[in-house]
């Protein structure tokens, strides 16, 4: 199985997962004399199954993310570069927003207010990181197509 794949089941057993606690949940209680739309205990028996197979799943991708190497680098490291990248872009981005909103003044009397950095600046920065962003992001795509775990 590639790590691509084992993400992608990981991710629709995390769905499966929900869904099989909100079924529990609205199964949960009955009317007296009535039985439930569905068998708790059946779903209990699903919900069981499922997180033993995410345990696997999870156990597999993060030991393949700690030793599968691009680069030099970990998948672990990569994706550890691509997170923190994000909070920079966005961190960047909300700076450049605020810094770009203009006030209008009635009088030349009124209080102008004026950015406290540059904004062209800024944005070529985010700009250059959301570049590297994009192909390290790739370089890990790649990586989960491309080995097995």
């Amino acid at each position: 199985m590639k790590l691509a794949e084992a993400l992608q089941e990981r991710a629709d057993n995390n769905r499966r997962i929900e869904q099989l606690r909100s079924r529990l949940l609205n199964n949960a209680l009955k009317q007296e004399g009535e039985e439930p739309a569905e068998d708790p205990k059946e779903l209990l028996k699903e919900l069981d199954q499922c997180i033993k197979r995410q345990e696997e799943l999870i156990a597999k991708i993060n030991l393949a993310n700690a030793s599968v190497k691009t680069d030099g680098k970990t998948l672990t490291e990569m994706i550890a570069e691509r997170d923190m990248l994000n909070v920079q872009i966005s961190a960047y981005r909300d700076l450049i927003n605020e810094a770009s909103t203009t006030y209008q003044r009635a009088r030349n009397s009124e209080i102008r207010i004026l950015s406290a950095v540059n904004v062209k600046e800024l944005q070529k920065k985010a700009d250059a990181l959301s570049k590297q962003l994009r192909m390290i992001d790739n370089r890990i795509q790649e990586t989960n197509w491309t080995n097995e775990i």
